[in-house]
């Protein structure tokens, strides 16, 4: 959430920043709401002044009537100060809701726009390799070898639900394992982080746990949801806490499982292990003093590149729109793979990550004392280490044969045992 103070000063910033993002907030309400909270604080502390001067009043002596007076105003000064608490409380909410429907300012650079077909491509790496024969999609090469079951994924847990069998599951550990050593020589610490987290990390973070649009599934009566991402785990470890600013950064990775309902989310390129309801992850976290986010930021995109560089899958980098970025996200880039299953060949996101500054961190209470002496908000970043269904997806369809196997990317290899998925007799 952006500090109030910042939105009455930069309100017109702010609404323009709104308008580019087509998002829905209303900040000149916000502004409105913190004038009056303002002024209910002030209201509130001329009161327990007025208060703590009738208590000092009472301890000299007087008549029977002064005292009678005094502890008539003594009353009516609870009273009033009981009813400004009461109004200020109701104003704090009104605040906060409105305060946290209002995105994180975007960077000046990211590419005005609606749409992700606004985004703006920045570097190509690697060559889409020409096939010799017809290029199939993921779903035929992975059913005719074998190593999926979406039909009774469906029976059993329903649609967008899938069993990976046979080779296919090594080569899913075998793509978290591979991960998880590049970040290891980063210097992340690595976690597996809990599948549940409270709905107040997940608005925390900038998910919506309620409501027709929230691509959560939450627990009834419980208050928790399924997590989306380990960004929500990891975002939300150091939730209230103020960190030592000699500790920072702190760089995070965690494997998890991710659920997401996907709503709204059908079309033509959803099939397959594309857009699922449940899939592998291993997520980076960072948390960092404000003027190391902008270096750390390109630190995330520059592993993301590593990992699909070693994977020898031809990718893209896009500097993610102003309306395609997320509430949270001050800058964001995707990092799109070739994926020849796709009319022909196109260009696919596999990999994201979001310098998100304080917005995260206000929002849950994550802080550092600086030199000053004073508690100030860090900055939160995330990035995409390798959410498995979409690698895996793009290694099948770039390295498949004539015959219908499948070669194994060679940094994969040490991790599966093999080099080859070949069709069954």
């Amino acid at each position: 959430m952006l500090d109030y103070r910042f939105i009455k000063e930069n309100l017109d910033a702010v609404k323009e920043n709104i308008k580019n993002r087509n998002m829905s907030a209303d900040a000149d309400a916000v502004v409105e709401l913190y004038d009056r909270r303002t002024s209910l604080v002030t209201k509130r502390q001329e009161l327990q002044q007025k208060r703590n001067e009738n208590a000092a009043a009472m301890k000299g002596k007087m008549d029977a009537e002064s005292r009678q007076k005094l502890i008539e105003e003594g009353k009516r000064v609870k009273d009033a100060i009981s009813e400004v608490e009461k109004d200020c409380e109701e104003i704090e909410a009104r605040l906060e809701e409105a305060a946290r429907k209002i995105p994180n300012m975007a960077h000046p650079d990211a590419p005005v726009g609606k749409l992700d077909t606004e985004n703006l491509e920045v570097k190509k790496v690697g060559v889409p390799r020409k096939f010799d024969f017809e290029a199939r999609d993921h779903v035929q090469l992975m059913e005719e070898l074998d190593l999926v079951d979406f039909e009774r994924g469906t029976k059993v847990s329903g649609q967008k639900f899938y069993y990976l069998k046979n080779e296919a599951v090594f080569l899913e550990q075998a793509l978290i394992m591979y991960a998880l050593g590049i970040l290891r020589k980063h210097g992340f610490t690595t976690f597996i982080t809990p599948d549940l987290a409270r709905q107040e990390i997940l608005q925390g973070i900038g998910f919506n746990p309620r409501g027709n649009e929230s691509n959560v599934y939450c627990i009834e009566d419980e208050g928790t949801c399924l997590v989306a991402t380990a960004e929500i785990t990891l975002g939300g470890y150091h939730s209230g806490e103020i960190l030592n600013k000699e500790n920072l950064p702190l760089m995070y990775c965690g494997l998890s499982h991710c659920f997401r309902r996907e709503a709204g989310a059908a079309g033509q390129f959803s099939k397959g292990l594309y857009r699922v309801h449940q899939f592998d992850k291993v997520e980076m976290f960072v948390y960092c003093l404000p003027e190391q986010s902008d270096a750390l930021h390109e630190k995330l995109r520059s592993i993301e590149e590593e990992i699909f560089t070693g994977l020898e899958i031809p990718f893209r980098v896009v500097d993610t729109c102003t309306g395609d970025l997320g509430a949270p996200a001050y800058r964001k880039w995707d990092l799109e793979a070739w994926m020849p299953g796709r009319n022909g060949g196109e260009y696919g996101e596999v990999t994201s990550t979001s310098n998100c500054t304080d917005y995260q961190a206000r929002r849950l209470g994550v802080r550092f004392k600086d030199s000053d002496g004073k508690n100030k908000f860090v900055h939160m970043l995330n990035g995409t280490a390798i959410a498995v269904g979409r690698a895996m997806l793009a290694i099948i369809e770039n390295f498949q044969n004539a015959d219908g196997s499948i070669t194994i990317p060679k940094v994969l290899v040490p991790f599966c045992g093999f080099e080859k998925i070949s069709p069954k007799n």
